[in-house]
């Protein structure tokens, strides 16, 4: 079999596994969609330029939502495999690791397609979200996703290699998620976060991927005079985001290990 056959074989085993874990896909897949439930019954307001609050969270969930299923479930998921034995009783297969690794990121793609239908269908069916109307639109929602989940993987991979064990994983790897999100305008309308906090999210890819996707969502309302930057940036958030995906890449292949700490 090619690598590229054994990465598709891969894939279909690590989704099994991926349902298989309730947990998992209630945080991974559902997560977005509950906290859009929780934040679009709560704050029903406006916003400047007569945009309606959903339409704006939904943008940045949307984002969060793929460095959750990239980044975050990547990142835990190899900490625990490596720990539990998992890792290291493939590394001695004859599969080869490109198509180990190929495996992970297909899983990563579906799971982020899936949820970001799931979120944009309760969106659309309870929070009267208005999707985007051009074609131009939605291909720049596609490339921000992918980019974005490439960037996200990559990285994922390369932070596996920063919690000493399983039982830390979630500790480590959670919080910055969650300040990252903070700060990115996810959970609070970016024109109201400090210049400072700002210029600290810009230089990492959530910022941009949030941006990137109100480019997408609030295009066509007046939200383009509130943005801070003055404009959407989209070259500037494509930098960005290849810029993470070559430096996550580095960083995977210098820090990744098979084996635990513990075994040197």
């Amino acid at each position: 079999m090619s690598t590229l056959a054994i990465g598709a074989a891969r894939t279909r085993v690590e989704l099994l596994q991926f349902f298989r874990e309730r947990d998992a896909v209630i945080f991974n897949l559902l997560f977005p969609v509950i906290l859009l439930v929780i934040f679009g019954s709560v704050f029903d307001a406006e916003l400047p330029g007569g945009v309606p609050f959903t339409q704006y969270f939904v943008a940045g969930i949307a984002a969060a939502g793929v460095l959750l299923t990239s980044f975050q479930a990547m990142a835990i998921e190899l900490t625990i495999e490596r720990d539990n034995g998992t890792l290291k009783r493939l590394r001695t297969t004859p599969m080869p690791p490109v198509a180990f690794f190929l495996g992970k990121i297909g899983q990563v793609l579906l799971t982020t397609a899936l949820q970001l239908v799931l979120l944009l269908t309760v969106a659309v069916l309870f929070f009267d979200v208005t999707l985007p109307s051009g074609a131009d639109l939605w291909v720049r929602f596609a490339w921000i996703v992918v980019l974005g989940t490439a960037a996200g993987t990559v990285l994922g991979i390369a932070f596996s290699s920063v919690p000493p064990n399983a039982r830390s994983a979630s500790a480590v790897v959670t919080p910055p998620m969650i300040v990252l999100q903070f700060i990115s305008g996810v959970y609070f309308v970016v024109s109201d976060l400090p210049g400072w906090m700002l210029d600290v999210a810009s230089l990492f890819p959530l910022k941009w991927m949030a941006q990137g996707m109100r480019s997408v969502f609030l295009d066509d309302t007046g939200w383009l005079q509130v943005e801070p930057s003055g404009s959407w940036q989209t070259t500037e958030t494509a930098v960005v985001l290849v810029v993470w995906l070559v430096a996550g890449l580095v960083l995977a292949r210098l820090t990744f290990r098979w084996l635990p700490r513990r075994h040197g």
